[in-house]
Formats: C-alpha cells, structure tokens, sequence
C-alpha cells in the first residue's frame, strides 16, 4: 500500500504502479464512493461502451408484460 498526501487543493496523485495495473490515463472519469468505512475510486464507463452488452444474454419471451404495458 501506497500513502499519498492530500495537496493544499484537495488533490491526490495516483501512484504509478497504481495507474499502470489499472490502465488509468489522464482525463479518466472516477467517482468516488463513500460506504462509511472507506471511499472506493470507480472508473465511470463511458456510455456509448455498454451499447450492446445484454445482446444475447435476454429473449423477449423472458419478459412478463403488465396489462399496462400493452398498447390499448
């Protein structure tokens, strides 16, 4: 584990091993995720990457439809 020090802006730098294992380049999206233990750094994908990603995976016939779902 790797200690950075928060700078006078409240900026950090991720460490190089860190941003090489994650493939981390500069202008990368991450939120931050606060579950009152920890704060967890999380890539946000793009969403033009997740255009087709349930293709394959869901028939139509394994969706029940509510009678108010359906045209009248």
């Amino acid at each position: 584990m790797t200690a950075v020090k928060i700078s006078s802006k409240y900026q950090v730098t991720l460490p190089a091993e860190l941003r090489r294992a994650r493939g981390y380049k500069p202008g990368r999206k991450v939120a931050f995720i606060d579950d009152g233990a920890s704060v967890r750094l999380v890539p946000v994908r793009v969403i033009k990457s997740l255009r087709g990603f349930i293709k394959g995976r869901m028939k139509s016939s394994d969706v029940e439809r509510e009678e108010t779902d359906r045209p009248l």
